[in-house]
């Protein structure tokens, strides 16, 4: 079915104007809600079929919203605001999106094309038959052309920051209108296939006194380059690999910052437990003992073309090749409360293999076989106990730790087993 249909189905079984059905349908789905769910959301909002409640939205606290709710009315303090440009039908539309608050709690929404209404940090507005869809299995306020946005005259005692001003290791996917002040540690420019055909875009890592974080501008911005101190307002904050990633766009203000930034120098320990829970860290340091080694790991081959590792000759993106010698190393990790696969680079495994490639390949001919560089890696680290850091990434195919730093831990065996025993009997 095509949207009109779409429309026209709803508008009849809804006793709704089709224009009013087709602004709200074409706003849902402009945001990638799909069709099933943006229809039963307009079902909700105009009652099935009653034409609407006579009663008008209900008055609720922000707590009390939840995604059964079709339209209510909500006084709250905008938190954030931010703006994001989207395409619908070749068409492009700006959206404003950020955080709401009450004494209750926060929540997300999304300004569509036709509201009016003021969304500045620290106002306290009354939204009126504003609409409520499930994002993330949360609820979300959408402001259209028909919620109605009124200043209100008081203060709410809020427990939440205004304005957006947060820290790297504070942020979330999700988090929309950020303001962030930054020393940019790696920036590159990199080509993509964006929505108008090539495109480029800048690409990095950003740091503060609490961590760090991956970044893309997509409008790039002169003010972003390596080793420069920044403050970069309207931002908005997407999932990579697990972990938060800082988006800058045609919208966000950069400004140069006249001191540097303070960085933290060391990436935050946690139990490998945790750190897989949390669905990915882009910085992260882990400790444990290295139980085995996988297969895949020493004297390995990669694909020219794209890098992947060749098996039987066979790349899985280019088929038969000619693959090219690399080193590798996947150690399995476990520190008591879960494992994790640490992937060492050829840098890591030239330090802890005791030679070169070419020292591999001399060993792997004198043997006749190249699992012996596997095995003389997994001689030296299974059974000790190592600090390892780098950025995990969790999915259906477990935990993997593409690891930038892989030393011995110092840590006296005969102490920790003392530690370990006194936190056993407490």
């Amino acid at each position: 079915m095509s949207l009109e249909d779409h429309v026209e189905e709803l508008a009849s079984d809804l006793d709704v104007d089709k224009e009013e059905v087709r602004r709200d349908l074409e706003n849902l789905v402009n945001y990638s809600v799909p069709m099933d769910e943006a229809k039963q959301s307009l079902r909700r909002k105009y009652g099935d079929g009653s034409g609407g409640s006579s009663s008008g939205p209900s008055s609720r606290a922000i707590d009390e919203v939840t995604t059964d709710d079709s339209n209510v009315t909500v006084s709250a303090v905008v938190l954030t605001s931010g703006r994001r440009s989207i395409q619908y039908n070749g068409e492009e539309h700006v959206i404003r999106e950020g955080e709401l608050a009450d004494e209750t709690g926060t929540i997300s929404y999304t300004a569509w094309d036709g509201f009016t209404g003021d969304l500045e940090p620290g106002e306290t507005v009354q939204f009126g038959n504003a609409g409520v869809r499930e994002w993330d299995g949360k609820p979300e306020l959408n402001l259209g052309e028909s919620t109605d946005a009124t200043a209100v005259d008081e203060t709410l005692d809020v427990d939440a920051s205004i304005g957006g001003e947060a820290d790297l290791r504070s942020l979330e996917p999700g988090d929309r209108g950020i303001t962030v002040e930054v020393e940019v540690l790696e920036c590159e420019t990199k080509t993509i296939d964006g929505r108008d055909g090539e495109t480029e875009i800048l690409s990095g890592v950003l740091g503060d006194t609490t961590g760090r974080l991956p970044f893309t501008d997509w409008e790039p911005h002169g003010e972003i380059e390596a080793g420069a101190p920044v403050r970069i307002e309207e931002t908005f904050v997407r999932e990579f690999r697990g972990a938060p990633s800082v988006n800058v766009s045609e919208f966000s203000t950069v400004t140069p910052l006249s001191e540097p930034v303070a960085v933290a120098e060391d990436a935050p320990r946690m139990p490998i437990d945790e750190a897989v829970d949390s669905g990915g860290q882009f910085d992260v340091e882990l400790v444990g003992n290295v139980i085995e080694i996988r297969d895949g790991s020493g004297l390995i081959e990669r694909c020219p073309e794209c890098g992947r590792v060749v098996q039987n000759g066979q790349c899985r993106s280019h088929g038969a090749v000619e693959g090219e010698d690399d080193l590798r190393t996947k150690a399995i990790l476990d520190d008591g409360t879960a494992t994790v696969t640490a992937i060492l680079d050829a840098d890591l495994t030239r330090e802890i293999y005791g030679g070169d490639l070419d020292d591999a390949r001399e060993h792997a001919r004198d043997a006749m076989d190249k699992s012996v560089v596997a095995d003389r890696i997994a001689d030296r680290v299974v059974g000790r106990e190592y600090v390892v850091r780098g950025s995990l990434s969790v999915d259906e195919y477990g935990a993997n730790l593409n690891a930038s730093a892989f030393d011995e831990s110092a840590a006296d065996p005969a102490e920790r087993a003392a530690a370990l025993l006194a936190e056993a009997d407490t």
